[in-house]
């Protein structure tokens, strides 16, 4: 059994995405089975657009968490629900409005990712209880700024949310090919190799002449921005803003992140794992409404799985060591 275990955890470091994948593909047969093979196309279709919006908050959530270990952003669901409120609030409909409601969101996701690191740095908040903290006052923000808002988005901006093209989702597409450039940034660019050292060893990195609090601070904007994008794209989605949108995206931010093979040790990330977990979870809600599942149970196996994930995942901090 030690052997076996041994050889799961060699897998996982040498390809720590596949197994997300591997799972995708498990629970895409499985929902098949249960529908007697039928709607395979509207299946992959559904999990290509909704898994969008889990890899958009999983790929800021995982530079945060790459960062070092302890390192969190809590604000994620508020975030969602005051920038998607904020962009159609400005953008009224107007495709003309586009670019300037997109620019007040992504500036609002970046205040709020300012706030955040605020509280960290200069009061000295572990990240879990800053971000959770902060959540509190965006949402309360959103509650005041769009109760009872429901505006139409504009036409275009609808389109690239819910438009499909040979049945692929317009947006998927665009989020794909984001997260391909934020991989190259990961491992190619200054900022990313400055953000592993970081979440390897923060004294060292600090030793080595990295400006730490500057890379944190620049992390914690960048997700925040990820957020804001997504409450953009996921009222455009939706038909309009609404406050809970963002409710689901706080586990499902970390669950992503988790399964796709980034290290909660902090040092080590997988752009590639995001999209397989995002499917992955999005395949596994599928099957179980398909099965007859209720929410409790369905919450308590994505649970069960990430705790899995993580036992999985042991070795690598010690490796690292």
């Amino acid at each position: 059994m030690t052997s076996r275990l041994a050889k799961f955890q060699s897998i996982w470091q040498s390809a720590p995405y596949a197994f997300a994948f591997i799972g995708a593909m498990v629970i895409f047969a499985i929902t098949l089975i249960a529908n007697q093979g039928s709607g395979a196309g509207q299946i992959v279709s559904a999990a290509l657009a909704f898994g969008s919006f889990y890899a958009l908050v999983g790929i800021g959530q995982m530079f945060v968490i790459t960062s070092g270990p302890g390192n969190i952003d809590l604000s994620v669901p508020a975030n969602i629900a005051l920038s998607g409120a904020v962009a159609m609030s400005i953008m009224g409909g107007s495709d003309a409005m586009i670019p300037l409601g997109l620019l007040a969101a992504l500036g609002c996701g970046a205040a709020i990712g300012c706030v955040n690191y605020a509280l960290i740095s200069v009061l000295r908040i572990p990240p879990i209880i800053a971000t959770l903290s902060s959540s509190f006052v965006v949402q309360s923000l959103a509650i005041v700024y769009g109760r009872g808002l429901r505006i139409t988005p504009p036409p275009f901006l609808a389109e690239i949310a819910t438009g499909r093209v040979a049945g692929i989702p317009i947006l998927s597409v665009l989020v794909i090919a984001l997260a391909g450039v934020m991989a190259l940034v990961l491992h190619r660019s200054i900022y990313g190799r400055f953000l592993k050292a970081i979440g390897q060893n923060m004294n060292a990195a600090s030793l080595a002449g990295i400006r730490v609090g500057l890379v944190r601070f620049g992390t914690y904007v960048l997700c925040a921005i990820f957020a804001a994008l997504c409450g953009v794209l996921l009222a455009a989605f939706s038909g309009g803003a609404s406050l809970n949108m963002g409710e689901e995206y706080l586990l499902a931010s970390i669950a992503v992140v988790v399964i796709g093979g980034t290290s909660v040790a902090g040092g080590f990330s997988n752009v590639s794992g995001i999209w397989g977990a995002a499917l992955f979870l999005y395949l596994l809600v599928t099957m179980m409404n398909t099965l007859g599942v209720g929410t409790g149970l369905r919450q308590i196996l994505t649970g069960l799985i990430i705790v899995a994930v993580i036992t999985l995942a042991g070795s690598r901090r010690g490796v690292r060591e």
